[in-house]
């Protein structure tokens, strides 16, 4: 069974850090495009960023383009998210997620899914 566990959320205040960990089954990791989204309380859930099952690629949504970073370690089957000067607007759970797609910002697109992780930063 696929599996996705994210972790590294937390409280932070405005203009900090914060590093996103998601631990994937061995193979899904080596063969699938990764994403992460975040969803706010009553909002649809949003892209945030991507990389491709090689590594070669990233693209990120325009909010967080500067700020934030996706990587990946194929050895530690691990995908991450590194967020720096957050803001009170980056407030949401972050979810990793698994596609055979490349370059897709489309949830539907992603068939496997983590069970998130809270980022609240306050102002």
């Amino acid at each position: 069974q696929v599996q996705l566990v994210e972790s590294g959320g937390g409280l932070v205040q405005a203009g900090a850090s914060l590093r996103l960990s998601c631990v994937g089954s061995g193979r899904i990791l080596h063969t699938y495009n990764m994403g992460w989204f975040r969803q706010a309380p009553g909002k649809e859930r949003e892209f945030v960023a991507g990389i491709r099952w090689s590594g070669d690629s990233t693209y990120y949504a325009d909010a967080v383009k500067g700020r934030f970073t996706i990587s990946r370690d194929s050895a530690k089957y691990t995908v991450y998210l590194q967020m720096n000067s957050l803001k009170p607007e980056d407030t949401a759970v972050y979810y990793c997620a698994a596609s055979r797609r490349d370059y897709s910002v489309t949830s539907s697109d992603f068939g496997f899914w983590g069970q998130g992780t809270q980022v609240t930063v306050s102002s």
